[in-house]
């Protein structure tokens, strides 16, 4: 049973192929409770083992939703069995499906079609979109540039606006389109790309910092953490962030609850 009030539990940070595949951190994804609504964004490797284990425990009949903000293994891996789990084994059929269109169609989907029919609906997330979970609201404001079609995502409930940065490569019409109270970002890696290197589509700490001191929202968490990011001490960072900046900046754990208004 969870408990009450307005929630995210982290039930991973892992952040790139690595971490996720020696399991460094967890890769579960993320669990709101928002004004008795709940749902689950980016169900990675072991989601449904996390909720088991989770103290109080989570049930995943109590969710209303699940989001794939793109469909990479990390963050997709468990969605079939989050589904399947959510509905009773299709014998009560319910929920939202969430997910951009490469992870429905095409050559690699990754939802099963024979688990679709289980859930009530799904919606094809595009750019500035609007997506009704009553009485929360989502809004994908602007394609993410990764390697799939990748969203972001503005929550909004009756505490405020949640913004969730998922896998990109940084460019300053982010800091235009994720102004919520508070903000969570896929923070991978330490440093930037090397100009002699590929072109690693996804956020660093440099980014991270840029994005906070624009935005400022109320608080600030990073997640997702690659090696490199690991390796330096997330929590660490994040508390010199808060002292650079003068914002609350917190590095996520695996397991942990962030209570929200």
């Amino acid at each position: 049973m969870v408990k009450e009030g307005n929630f995210v539990k982290f039930l991973g940070t892992a952040g790139a192929r690595f971490v996720v595949m020696r399991q460094l951190r967890a890769s579960g994804g993320m669990w709101f409770h928002l004004d008795g609504v709940q749902f689950l964004i980016d169900p990675g490797p072991g989601t449904l083992v996390r909720a088991a284990s989770a103290r109080p425990r989570l049930e995943p009949a109590d969710l209303s939703a699940i989001i794939l903000s793109h469909r990479h293994l990390d963050h997709s891996n468990d969605v079939n069995i989050m589904i399947e789990a959510m509905t009773n084994g299709g014998f009560k059929p319910k929920g939202l499906l969430l997910a951009p269109e490469d992870a429905l169609e095409g050559e690699e989907p990754v939802v099963l079609r024979y688990l679709r029919p289980f859930l009530s609906r799904i919606e094809v997330m595009k750019e500035g979109g609007r997506y009704e979970l009553p009485p929360i609201t989502f809004e994908t404001p602007i394609r993410h540039r990764h390697q799939v079609m990748t969203y972001g995502l503005n929550i909004h409930y009756s505490g405020g606006t949640i913004s969730y940065i998922a896998d990109t490569l940084f460019f300053p019409e982010l800091t235009e389109h994720y102004r919520g109270d508070i903000l969570i970002i896929n923070t991978v890696r330490l440093k930037p790309n090397s100009p002699e290197g590929p072109e690693i589509m996804h956020l660093n700490l440099e980014d991270a910092r840029r994005i906070i001191a624009e935005v400022k929202p109320k608080k600030a968490v990073l997640t997702h953490f690659g090696m490199t990011m690991i390796r330096a001490k997330p929590w660490e960072l994040a508390e010199k962030l808060s002292r650079e900046l003068g914002q609350e900046v917190i590095s996520a754990r695996d397991g942990m609850n962030l209570p929200l208004p």
